[in-house]
């Protein structure tokens, strides 16, 4: 606890700051697990981004509990703050949904930077292990399925539809010189 309200005591450090190092650091290697596949992947929101998230998670979640034994301190619940770190993360997966020309991108980086902000809240509460787990399964998901994805569902058949110009007749029309949506040609 502080001293008269300005720095921990060395008494408190001596007990406290093993197990912060302790959780702050699972809750960085579960965040490097799952930035590696991200970052192998060359996604946006790769490694640093994901270590700085679960080990602020974590960050979060030990000061919530550290202010439920500080006296004067009424009615503390870690659950609210680690509700309110689910709301700004909420903020910054937004930030990475992008939509353009009828396209929307970065959905699985948002879910990925939401699930990293889980496993540090749950390394931060004292749960590594289980933290470790989330974080493999993360990863389990993010690279089998992603594979499976590739394979099956974007076989080299591209869903994208683009507007093609009635005004000039394409090669891409048809024989018929129509227009309207038309399927991009392969690539």
């Amino acid at each position: 606890m502080p001293v008269m309200g300005m720095i921990e005591s060395a008494d408190f450090l001596r007990a406290t700051l093993p197990v912060f190092l302790v959780r702050c650091i699972a809750a960085g290697l579960c965040g490097a697990i799952v930035g590696l596949e991200r970052e192998l992947m060359r996604k946006p929101a790769g490694l640093r981004t994901n270590i700085m998230i679960c080990t602020g998670s974590a960050i979060y979640m030990w000061a919530g509990l550290l202010l439920t034994g500080t006296p004067g301190a009424t009615a503390v619940d870690p659950s609210r703050i680690a509700a309110q770190v689910v709301t700004g993360i909420g903020f910054l997966g937004a930030g990475c949904i992008i939509q353009a020309g009828g396209r929307v991108t970065g959905l699985t980086s948002a879910a990925t930077i939401w699930v990293v902000a889980a496993i540090g809240l749950m390394a931060g509460a004292g749960y590594p292990v289980l933290a470790l787990v989330a974080s493999l399964g993360a990863v389990g998901t993010l690279a089998l399925l992603g594979a499976l994805e590739r394979r099956v569902f974007h076989s080299g058949q591209p869903d994208e539809y683009q507007h093609v110009n009635s005004a000039a007749p394409s090669a891409t029309a048809g024989a018929s010189g129509g227009s309207g949506d038309r399927r991009r040609p392969p690539a």
